[in-house]
């Protein structure tokens, strides 16, 4: 075992597209997000969809809350993404809470 090995000889988990869908939805209701279909929206605007493609995530992410706006596509595959996707939805309703 090689100290510089990141995972200090531990596999790590696989990624379970599923269960961290069902997780990430419920961390989105706790930020105040209403729940349409596959989507989520703040104050009747779509700010996040979300889509379970084989073994991975798709999220559409708005850059500003319109009625129709534009996204950033980003595909998670790992916990990691996961986590750095809702750290990113975290810091865009903050930025659009303070231009209110």
């Amino acid at each position: 075992m090689n100290a510089t090995d990141p995972n200090f000889g531990f596999a790590l988990p696989p990624f379970n597209a599923a269960d961290a869908l069902v997780s990430l939805k419920r961390q989105l209701r706790d930020l105040k997000l209403a729940e349409r279909g596959a989507a989520f929206e703040l104050r009747g605007k779509r700010v996040v969809e979300l889509a379970l493609e084989d073994h991975s995530i798709q999220l559409k992410l708005a850059r500003r809350p319109m009625l129709t706006p534009e996204s950033d596509a980003l595909v998670l595959t790992s916990a990691a993404e996961v986590r750095k996707a809702l750290d990113e939805i975290k810091k865009r309703l903050a930025r659009w809470e303070q231009e209110e």
